[in-house]
């Protein structure tokens, strides 16, 4: 095999984009509330009534849940799982005899069978007694081996594996590589058929348990050849195999449990048998399982969010000033209000999204998304403000507060772990863009060839009169609607009860002005539209908003008709609508009011140099060294530091 100089692959932005396109589910084969909601169609009855877990599901849920938060309360210790920036082994085997390993794993192979309402549940708790403990199970469930080889692995790798990931073995996903994030087109690992399997080479950065992990599931870009259609794909790689070295574990600035590392394959032989999927079928596999795999980050993010209001409800009723509790302040209470109304919503918001995954029969790729972008960054807003509650409190570390004699309360902690969910599984741009091109999708199948540079006049003659027609259907429907009517949705307007309707009808109101928003941009700037980043993003970002109104109403509903705390709900629910009404109005106020034309005058001119001397009378306390680490493939230069637990 050669070991000439190794050259990452060079690819054009329009190239990219191919390849990240071939890579999505191309077709809508079941009804996506969230997609039916940015093209202005507002399907309450997607969502309502509020779909409902079996009973022998809820049962067997509820009774995991009473034996994890026995085992959290009696052998989970955060606080030292921080501090030793590693989870004992004993914890993770404790984990392992639970079955927690199998949460997600069918009773046939071993597993648990829990639902994705309860594995986010499960999740939620295991996070509020230690984020690195959640992040491990989630690494290993949501995106590691045992999703894409349920949704995409033969029969054999089933049987082979699958009791193996529900009982002992921990998995990782190899993706990231140094120089490759979020534009897969130039992966650099290579797999290179050989006989009846393949040979792997290549270096992957961020292999979330990769330094604990006994199976890998490794994306790489197998050449085209004859017999090979070739193109990204995923292996099932064992750990301790030949070739297969951890070189470094990562340390972050949260999450300090988490066994993250980088991985470097130098000829690891792969059988056939061990491909999951086609050849060139990778990137497919790696988005449709984080289609339900993006729901495990904002079940964490609840639970977070239910930490940070139990916190500050007890700590603002203790603490005074100027002869009362701090929460009676209005300065403090307002931000109290924030949390424990957003956290009614994301709880409404992910209980949704699982129990319509759970139901399969609604596409929810638009909606675990969302739920993964609103989730991440509003647990950051709460965990911030739980910080600026207990003021230096919040600042002083847990240790620190106990040895001086109070409670150790681990804010910052927790405001330092939420950090990564808005990077994790996706960063909120990134998000931001993937949810945009799955919004603007009907417009694109009707009038994409339009602005494709790449299509004959004859193609876009045809594309101009289905273009036509889609709009002349489309666009008269978005001029009015139930939103308009001052009794639509009157069953959200109990008697004693907040007015839910009004926030219903606001909905579908602005689901239109937001529809009719997005028209209004591709009309303008048409091939240009993907470049406007600024604009998708605050497009994405009130869609999220009227999501999270929608399912934050009818969870209420629900509690309502259930007589559970159905009063209290509604007044959350009504709290909620109102504060994320103010930022639907602000989103849109600066759709067409905004700074992005001079932003970018100004990037251009800080790297050509034009600002340089605006850094001076500085020192810089960075290290010496590259930006990108060099990840040529070859033999290991470090010693092994794989620790599989046993």
């Amino acid at each position: 095999m050669s070991t000439g100089t190794h050259k990452e692959p060079k690819v054009s932005e329009r190239e990219a984009r191919q390849v990240a396109e071939a890579a999505r589910e191309q077709e809508w084969r079941k009804p996506s509330f969230a997609k039916e909601l940015f093209l202005g169609r507002f399907r309450l009855d997607l969502i309502h009534p509020h779909p409902l877990p079996a009973d022998e599901d809820t049962r067997r849920g509820e009774a995991f849940l009473a034996r994890l938060r026995a085992f959290c309360e009696r052998e989970v210790d955060g606080a030292l799982i921080d501090r030793e920036a590693r989870i004992p082994d004993a914890v993770i085997n404790g984990l392992k005899e639970l079955g927690a390993l199998g949460m997600k794993i069918d009773t046939k192979y071993g597993g648990l069978g829990l639902t994705q309402v309860y594995y986010n549940k499960a999740l939620a708790l295991v996070g509020s007694a230690s984020p690195a403990l959640g992040a491990l199970l989630s690494a290993h469930q949501s995106i590691g081996a045992p999703q894409p080889l349920k949704l995409f692995g033969s029969q054999e790798q089933k049987d082979t594996f699958l009791p193996r990931l529900a009982a002992t073995d921990i998995s990782a996903f190899l993706l990231t590589e140094p120089d490759v994030g979020s534009d897969p087109a130039r992966l650099a690992t290579t797999a290179v058929p050989d006989g009846d399997g393949y040979v792997l080479d290549g270096v992957k950065l961020w292999t979330t348990n990769g330094v604990i992990a006994d199976l890998l599931v490794v994306m790489a870009r197998v050449p085209k050849s004859e017999g090979h259609p070739g193109g990204i794909t995923a292996f099932l790689v064992e750990a301790a195999d030949e070739g297969v070295t951890v070189e470094h574990r990562n340390a972050f600035m949260g999450l300090r449990g988490l066994e993250n590392g980088v991985t470097r394959l130098h000829r690891v032989r792969v059988p056939a048998a061990h491909r999951i999927g086609p050849e060139g079928a990778g990137l497919k596999i790696a988005l449709t399982t984080l289609n339900t795999g993006r729901l495990s980050l904002p079940a964490m993010c609840v639970g977070a969010g239910k930490w940070c209001l139990k916190i500050a409800r007890e700590w603002s009723a203790e603490r005074e000033q100027w002869g009362r509790p701090i929460a009676l302040h209005e300065a403090v209470g307002s931000k109290i209000s924030f949390i424990a109304a957003t956290t009614f919503a994301l709880e409404a918001v992910l209980d949704l999204a699982s129990q319509m995954a759970d139901e399969d029969r609604n596409d929810i790729r638009i909606e675990a998304a969302l739920a993964k972008l609103y989730g991440s960054e509003m647990a950051c807003l709460m965990a911030d403000e739980l910080v600026q509650i207990r003021g230096g409190r919040g600042f002083e570390t847990a240790d620190s507060l106990a040895a001086r004699g109070e409670r150790a309360v681990p804010a910052e902690q927790l405001l330092r772990d939420l950090r990564i969910n808005r990077i994790f599984e996706g960063s909120t741009e990134i998000m931001h863009l993937l949810i945009a091109r799955e919004a603007v999708d009907a417009h694109l199948k009707a009038a994409g060839d339009l602005i494709d540079p790449d299509k004959t006049l004859g193609d876009k003659a045809k594309a101009g009169a289905r273009a036509g027609g889609f709009y002349a259907r489309w666009l008269p429907k978005l001029v009015a609607g139930p939103g308009q009517l001052p009794l639509s949705y009157g069953d959200f307007h109990p008697a004693g009860h907040p007015d839910l309707a009004a926030h219903l009808r606001y909905v579908e109101r602005t689901s239109r002005k937001l529809a009719r928003s997005t028209f209004y941009a591709m009309s303008r700037w048409q091939g240009r539209m993907e470049t406007k980043q600024g604009f998708l993003g605050r497009i994405v970002d009130i869609g999220a908003e009227l999501f999270a109104m929608s399912a934050a109403c009818v969870r209420a509903e629900l509690l309502r008709t259930t007589d559970d705390h159905g009063r209290e709900a509604y007044q959350l629910a009504d709290a909620f609508c109102r504060q994320s009404r103010l930022r639907v109005e602000e989103l849109f106020a600066r759709l067409w009011s905004n700074t992005d034309d001079l932003d970018r005058k100004v990037v251009r001119g800080i790297l050509s140099g034009t600002y340089a001397w605006l850094e001076e009378g500085i020192v810089d306390p960075s290290g010496e060294g590259p930006w990108i680490a060099e990840a040529t493939p070859g033999p290991p230069r470090t010693e092994n530091v794989h620790r599989p637990i046993r």
